[in-house]
């Protein structure tokens, strides 16, 4: 039996869509590899998507989830992941070809300081998806983080740092894990030649959770890596953008409950130095009224 090299982990729930078209993706791309594995967690859905995947079996590992468990389902998905590095999927993202699987396997195999690779993340017509987590500049090189569905991590080192927070359930949960590689002296690579295709679905993108995680979420990062009076600032600010997310969504119910969370849930200090919080100044300035301010002058 062979072990895989590369485990490709990505999880569903509710848009079977997607799913079937991801399959199909990437059976194109691995059916024929001995060198990499699929596993597709289905987060109990209710749509089919499960009854899908099941008859992919015998190609794809199946992970099956008795409900919605957000994040904490890819956990489930990366503990039984066999290779040497995880690739790390939306149910709606693709590698693009199979030179995006080989460099990053090459990457990895070659740079023994580099824990993560990130990849390039464009749109089905091939157009660049700006994000703040990637080099402005779209040139290789070091990142201060990555986009969740299209990166690749060490599984050992992925281990050692607990998987994703499962109770973040949803946003925010890789800066936590970029933060946490950082902190374990391991560097993110940002590759623009490995290319994985976000198709951007918005089906179950719900408002309130785009007010409640983002701002609960924020906040309990800052309240763990940042000193006072630095983490009251970024607090201040980060209650202000989230406030104006619920004034445009009319989620104000979300909203509260958000801020009583993040700031009340007991949070464990792990004040970061000032020369790794200098790696964060991406973050700083995206979480800062003053620099919003300054963009928009």
């Amino acid at each position: 039996m062979n072990i895989p090299k590369l485990s490709i982990v990505f999880l569903n729930y509710n848009r079977i869509t997607e799913t079937r078209y991801t399959i199909n993706q990437l059976f194109s791309l691995v059916g024929q590899r001995q060198d990499v594995e699929v596993i597709a967690i289905d987060n109990g859905s209710n749509d089919g998507t499960g009854d899908f995947l099941k008859t992919q079996e015998s190609w794809v590992k199946i992970v099956s989830m008795p409900s919605n468990e957000g994040i904490a389902g890819y956990n489930e998905g990366f503990k039984q992941a066999k290779g040497d590095y995880i690739l790390v999927l939306d149910d709606d993202s693709h590698p693009l070809d199979n030179i995006t699987l080989d460099r990053i396997i090459q990457c990895l195999d070659t740079r023994s300081d580099v824990g993560i690779v990130a990849c390039q993340i464009e749109s089905i017509k091939g157009e660049l998806a700006y994000t703040w987590h990637l080099p402005k500049n779209n040139a290789p090189g070091p990142s201060m983080a990555f986009v969740g569905c299209g990166f690749a991590i060490r599984r050992s080192l992925f281990e050692k740092i607990g998987w994703y927070p499962a109770d973040f359930f949803l946003y925010q949960n890789e800066m936590e894990v970029a933060i946490q590689v950082m902190r374990h002296n391991y560097k993110i690579h940002y590759d623009p030649c490995c290319r994985v295709v976000h198709r951007q679905s918005p089906q179950g993108r719900t408002s309130w959770r785009q007010v409640y995680y983002p701002t609960r979420n924020t906040i309990w990062l800052i309240r763990r890596y940042f000193p006072f009076p630095i983490a009251a600032y970024l607090i201040t600010s980060r209650l202000f953008f989230g406030l104006i997310r619920a004034l445009q969504s009319l989620e104000f119910t979300c909203y509260y409950k958000a801020v009583t969370d993040a700031l009340y849930t007991p949070i464990k200090p792990q004040i970061l130095s000032s020369t790794q919080r200098k790696k964060l100044t991406i973050f700083w300035r995206q979480n800062s009224i003053f620099h919003h301010i300054i963009k928009r002058l």
